[in-house]
Protein backbone atom coordinates (compact mmCIF):
# COMPACT_ATOMS: atom_id res chain seq x y z
CA UNK A 1 0.00 0.00 0.00
CA UNK A 2 1.55 3.60 -0.77
CA UNK A 3 -0.26 6.98 -0.21
CA UNK A 4 0.27 10.24 -1.61
CA UNK A 5 -1.39 13.68 -1.91
CA UNK A 6 -3.06 14.60 -5.27
CA UNK A 7 -4.48 18.06 -6.22
CA UNK A 8 -6.86 18.04 -8.69
CA UNK A 9 -7.70 21.48 -10.02
CA UNK A 10 -10.36 21.52 -12.43
CA UNK A 11 -13.29 19.25 -14.31
CA UNK A 12 -10.51 18.07 -16.92
CA UNK A 13 -8.35 16.75 -14.15
CA UNK A 14 -10.98 14.94 -12.43
CA UNK A 15 -11.53 13.15 -16.14
CA UNK A 16 -8.59 12.10 -17.00
CA UNK A 17 -7.46 11.07 -13.58
CA UNK A 18 -10.49 8.46 -12.66
CA UNK A 19 -9.68 7.49 -16.78
CA UNK A 20 -5.81 6.84 -15.25
CA UNK A 21 -7.44 4.84 -12.16
CA UNK A 22 -9.93 3.29 -14.39
CA UNK A 23 -7.16 1.61 -16.41
CA UNK A 24 -5.45 -0.28 -13.40
CA UNK A 25 -7.10 -3.38 -11.74
CA UNK A 26 -6.11 -2.71 -8.40
CA UNK A 27 -8.40 -0.37 -5.84
CA UNK A 28 -7.59 3.09 -5.39
CA UNK A 29 -9.05 5.17 -2.93
CA UNK A 30 -9.08 8.83 -2.20
CA UNK A 31 -9.69 10.30 1.49
CA UNK A 32 -10.64 14.03 2.55
CA UNK A 33 -10.91 14.29 6.12
CA UNK A 34 -13.15 11.91 7.55
CA UNK A 35 -14.43 10.52 3.92
CA UNK A 36 -12.82 7.83 1.72
CA UNK A 37 -13.85 7.82 -2.05
CA UNK A 38 -13.23 4.94 -4.92
CA UNK A 39 -10.74 7.02 -7.03
CA UNK A 40 -12.52 5.63 -9.86
CA UNK A 41 -15.74 7.00 -9.45
CA UNK A 42 -16.09 10.30 -10.91
CA UNK A 43 -18.97 11.45 -8.48
CA UNK A 44 -17.44 9.97 -5.53
CA UNK A 45 -14.52 12.55 -6.39
CA UNK A 46 -16.94 15.25 -6.93
CA UNK A 47 -18.21 14.52 -3.39
CA UNK A 48 -15.37 15.78 -2.01
CA UNK A 49 -13.34 19.62 -1.29
CA UNK A 50 -11.25 19.77 -4.31
CA UNK A 51 -9.60 23.05 -2.94
CA UNK A 52 -7.98 20.97 -0.97
CA UNK A 53 -4.98 18.60 -1.40
CA UNK A 54 -6.51 14.83 -1.32
CA UNK A 55 -4.82 11.59 0.13
CA UNK A 56 -4.66 9.14 -2.66
CA UNK A 57 -4.30 5.72 -1.33
CA UNK A 58 -2.96 2.76 -3.59
CA UNK A 59 -3.76 -1.19 -2.93
CA UNK A 60 -1.15 -2.60 -5.61
CA UNK A 61 1.50 -3.75 -5.19
CA UNK A 62 4.69 -1.41 -5.32
CA UNK A 63 5.57 -2.10 -8.61
CA UNK A 64 1.79 -1.26 -9.53
CA UNK A 65 1.66 1.85 -7.21
CA UNK A 66 5.09 3.00 -8.81
CA UNK A 67 3.51 2.93 -12.60
CA UNK A 68 0.40 4.51 -11.57
CA UNK A 69 2.43 6.99 -9.70
CA UNK A 70 4.70 7.63 -12.50
CA UNK A 71 1.37 8.09 -15.04
CA UNK A 72 -0.37 10.78 -12.67
CA UNK A 73 2.82 12.56 -12.41
CA UNK A 74 1.08 15.48 -12.87
CA UNK A 75 -1.64 15.26 -10.07
CA UNK A 76 0.74 14.11 -7.49
CA UNK A 77 1.93 16.80 -4.67
CA UNK A 78 3.88 14.34 -2.26
CA UNK A 79 4.42 10.49 -1.95
CA UNK A 80 4.98 8.63 0.70
CA UNK A 81 5.57 4.98 1.39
Amino acid sequence: MTECKVKLNSIADVKEFTSLANSRTFELDLVSGKYTVDAKSIMGIFSLDLTKSLVLVLHGSDEECKDFIDDAEKFITDVQN
